[in-house]
Formats: structure tokens, C-alpha cells, sequence
């Protein structure tokens, strides 16, 4: 079974235990990604293109490693105007290796990581609720000593 997934600006056909580099995705190595954006999804001639994506149909990734390609220079020069001007770029990307293929709103194996502003919520929670919690206990003792 083969997939088409669009990230980052660009499409890759996929298929199961597939290596891929895309462009940076969110994730530490050994997260599990989702893609949600399926163009096409399909088995031989039993091909499902979405309008634009197909409905129901994730694929899901394991980060393997995030990592930075090779520098591209962008030079420029103006001949004979003694001017010239170099520029260096590494584009930052994610090696994946594709899990699972999924369709019909199927669950995946494993679950996936969590989004960081999920994260940063959770812990922001975690962090004012016992703070609230001993707030009542010190009005109470203090009305207790007077």
C-alpha cells in the first residue's frame, strides 16, 4: 500500500518502513508523527485521490533523527565593480521512517506526540493547580490562629 503526503511545500509517495528527509517537523527522535494531509492513498490499481485530501486516511512516522543538510552558498558578484557577496544556508530537516498507513479513520498503533503548546499547557496547569490548592489552607490556618 502506497500513500502521497504533502509536507512542508512539497509531496512524497510513501510506503510502509520508507526513509525519508522532510523539511523540519516538530519532535525529538523516536516521537511519532502524523500526517493528516493525504492526497492519495492505494493498493495497485485500487487507488483513493482525495479533493484535496482523503478523508480518514492518516500516515503516521517515527522521527529518526532532525538534522541539517549541506551548506548551499548563494554568491554574488558585479564584474569589475570589485563587489561580491557570498551567503551560506543549511536547511534544517527530519529524517522519518514511515510506520503505518491508515484509512477509514483508523487508529494508530502508537500514540502520537503531543504538540509542544499542547505540552507547555499541561505543564502550566499541573504547575497553578497546587498552588491554588494551598492557598485555601493558609486562609484557613491563619483564621484558625485568630
Amino acid at each position: 500500500m502506497f500513500a502521497v503526503i504533502k509536507t512542508g511545500g512539497k509531496q512524497y509517495r510513501v510506503a510502509a518502513n520508507d526513509l525519508l528527509k522532510v523539511e523540519k517537523v516538530a519532535g525529538n527522535a523516536g516521537d511519532i508523527v502524523e500526517f493528516v494531509e493525504v492526497l492519495a492513498v492505494g493498493e495497485g490499481d485500487n487507488v483513493e485521490i482525495g479533493a484535496p485530501f482523503v478523508a480518514g486516511a492518516v500516515v503516521t512516522a517515527e522521527v529518526v533523527e532532525q538534522g541539517k543538510a549541506r551548506t548551499v552558498i548563494a554568491f554574488k558578484k558585479r564584474r569589475r565593480q570589485n563587489s561580491r557577496r557570498a551567503r551560506g544556508n543549511r536547511q534544517l530537516h527530519t529524517a522519518v521512517r514511515i510506520s503505518e498507513i491508515l484509512t477509514g479513520g483508523a487508529k494508530p498503533s502508537k500514540a502520537a506526540a503531543a504538540k509542544k503548546e499542547d505540552v507547555a499547557e499541561a505543564s502550566a496547569e499541573a504547575e497553578n493547580k497546587p498552588a491554588r490548592k494551598a492557598a485555601p489552607k493558609k486562609a484557613a490556618a491563619a483564621a484558625e490562629s485568630e
